[in-house]
């Protein structure tokens, strides 16, 4: 997950790389990264994602991307919501 010009495992079916995926992630909310964030949450493993968003950038995101998230939106709307009832994440 270090290597800049590498793909990612998760993104798989896109021609993207490490440092491409950083930039995107990077930039403004647009269509694009909320895409790329939803195949990341849905695809990856917990603790890689942490490696390129914030959870507050996901606790920020995740109901606007519901759709995209598919059957792992449960797992994530648990871990959040467990933060913020532990006062961990506001």
């Amino acid at each position: 997950m270090t290597v800049g010009e590498l793909r990612p495992y998760f993104l798989w079916d896109e021609d993207v790389s490490i440092a491409e995926l950083r930039a995107v992630l990077a930039g403004p909310d647009t269509p694009r990264r909320d895409q790329l964030v939803a195949k990341m949450l849905r695809e990856a493993r917990d603790l890689d994602v942490w490696q390129f968003v914030r959870p507050l950038e996901v606790a920020r995101l995740l109901e606007r991307i519901r759709r995209r998230v598919g059957r792992r939106y449960e797992f994530w709307a648990f871990l959040i919501e467990g933060w913020r009832a532990r006062g961990i994440l506001n």
